[in-house]
């Protein structure tokens, strides 16, 4: 029987400075490394038949990290995106972005916008690089939306419900593969460290003790095969022998 596949996977990318201090480098080699995993991460993903896949990049906790490394980290970003829009195109992704992005320098800008809009018409894997992300970010920002929505006599507050939340969010062109199912994490950390709470709600996590520079496409087969393996209720009961068949066991 084939694997059941999720439709969505998220990725927190963690471990590329303790992989690099491990080896006795500046942590900025293992961001570098650790940017060379995506575009085999990417096709293994397409290739397995995932249609969503998000990448935790960038968390809104980052902007406190050194200049140096934040720099060199948007320059990766820039690096990526120049090198692999092509092959994006050809395999028919579409590129998305989720966070503060009005944060971000106009030299990024100037490179990610375009790749965003010209890749914006393909109906393939839909890749999304978290940048400047932030979930509770995300949530306050969605209900200051809807709020004023409300005062704006667009809305009725008993309007409310999943569907509609779900569109304020950052996530909310995503339709239904907003949802996450699996949720992998690399480096041995036990963590969501703010990602995706909202869409991870009922998502299964998977934590591999590789750090992201060593995460290889087998890593990723692998996780999905132990997710195919899993049995998902969403807090409901896995099906059973009916209650009139249990109740004529019962002794009298």
């Amino acid at each position: 029987m084939s694997p059941r596949i999720p439709k969505h996977v998220a990725i927190i990318m963690d471990g590329n400075g303790r992989w690099a201090q491990r080896r006795s480098h500046p942590r900025i080699f293992g961001h570098i490394r650790g940017a060379s995993r995506i575009r085999k991460i990417v096709n293994e993903a397409d290739t397995l038949g995932i249609r969503a896949l998000t990448l935790y990049a960038f968390s809104t906790e980052n902007w406190g990290r050194p200049e140096e490394e934040k720099s060199l980290l948007w320059k990766l970003l820039i690096k990526f995106l120049k090198k692999e829009e092509g092959e994006l195109a050809k395999n028919n992704v579409r590129l998305r972005v989720i966070g503060e992005v009005d944060r971000l320098s106009p030299e990024v800008r100037a490179v990610l916008d375009p790749a965003i809009e010209r890749l914006s018409g393909n109906t393939g894997l839909q890749l999304t690089f978290a940048v400047s992300y932030g979930s509770r970010k995300e949530i306050l920002r969605a209900a200051e939306a809807f709020a004023r929505e409300c005062a704006e006599g667009k809305r009725k507050p008993e309007d409310l419900d999943d569907q509609l939340w779900g569109n304020f969010l950052w996530t909310g062109d995503m339709g239904e593969l907003s949802d996450v199912d699996l949720v992998i994490r690399t480096s041995g950390e036990y963590r969501v460290s703010n990602f995706l709470l909202w869409q991870s709600a009922y998502a299964e996590y998977i934590f591999i003790e590789k750090c992201w520079p060593d995460f290889a496409p087998e890593d990723l087969r692998r996780a999905v095969e132990t997710y195919s393996n899993r049995d998902r209720r969403f807090g409901a009961l896995t099906p059973g022998p009916k209650l009139s068949a249990l109740h004529q066991e019962l002794p009298a």
